[in-house]
């Protein structure tokens, strides 16, 4: 049996939607991704969550939105949540709820950056995180939306060692954890090196984007998934009832942003690099 992919402390390692109408949701994803879900609710806890896989990998899950609002949440893999957030405060964050243990799955937080930008700590018990990325219908990248890079980063850096790098070849900026190349090459990605020859020096480091919010828009972290036909999958969502609020093309990508129909918002990223695949 093949190893379980695994996450070094300060990797983003899980997502999950919270929805009002969870059937609802399920029926949505299903339909545009090809997501099998499947119960997942520990023993004795009053909200159910339903764990989403491709081809029986976990990629993500559905979860019961307490407030009513429709959201995508990323979890970052921690060794010890506890400690994590006992960093986070020290470092000008704020710890929402949490730590609490969810069944024997993991331990997890909720958290804040001092931005404002909310996202989740996972110290992994039987699930250590997403088991398919980056092929089409799983997740990509999780993104950082944040009004200030500066402070942002000061954050991060203090509580999970990022770094934040403009790429060459005008990839962006991207935020990496030093070494997690070389876990992947020496764990769930053996040819990591030779497939990402003509990337961006750095590029297997990378754990995430990073961008500087617009006008009006909140500091949050942006799920990002991978499609093999941008358009082919915006038609879906379209007839699934989402709203594509917009679309554009890069230089490596083919992306449209996507509203589900109970408003949750998310990216579908079609890879189109300028020298072929790597």
């Amino acid at each position: 049996m093949a190893q379980p992919r695994t996450y070094p402390h300060g990797v983003t390692s899980w997502i999950d939607t919270e929805q009002p109408d969870l059937d609802a949701a399920g029926r949505f994803y299903a339909g545009l991704f090809g997501w099998t879900l499947t119960d997942a609710t520990p023993a004795g806890a009053s909200s159910p969550y339903l764990i989403a896989t491709l081809d029986g990998q976990d990629v993500g899950a559905i979860g019961p939105a307490a407030d009513g609002t429709a959201r995508w949440n990323t979890y970052v893999a921690v060794d010890d949540a506890d400690a994590t957030a006992a960093a986070v405060t020290e470092a000008g964050g704020t710890v929402v709820s949490g730590p609490v243990d969810v069944g024997p799955a993991g331990r997890t937080a909720t958290c804040l950056d001092p931005t404002g930008a909310e996202f989740r700590l996972w110290q992994a018990g039987t699930r250590p995180g997403a088991q398919a990325a980056n092929t089409p219908g799983a997740w990509n990248f999780s993104d950082l939306h944040t009004t200030d890079r500066r402070a942002a980063m000061s954050f991060y850096t203090a509580v999970f060692g990022w770094r934040a790098v403009d790429m060459e070849q005008g990839a962006g900026t991207m935020i990496q954890v030093p070494g997690y190349g070389d876990h992947l090459a020496a764990t769930f990605d053996p040819g990591i090196r030779e497939r990402q020859s003509g990337a961006p020096p750095g590029f297997a480091d990378v754990i995430s984007g990073l961008a500087v919010t617009g006008p009006g828009e909140r500091a949050h972290w942006h799920v990002c998934f991978t499609v093999a036909d941008r358009d082919e999958s915006v038609a879906t969502a379209e007839r699934l009832g989402a709203t594509i609020v917009r679309s554009s093309d890069d230089l490596w990508t083919k992306n449209a942003m996507v509203r589900d129909p109970q408003g949750a918002e998310f990216t579908v990223s079609q890879f189109t690099p300028p020298d072929g695949d790597w």
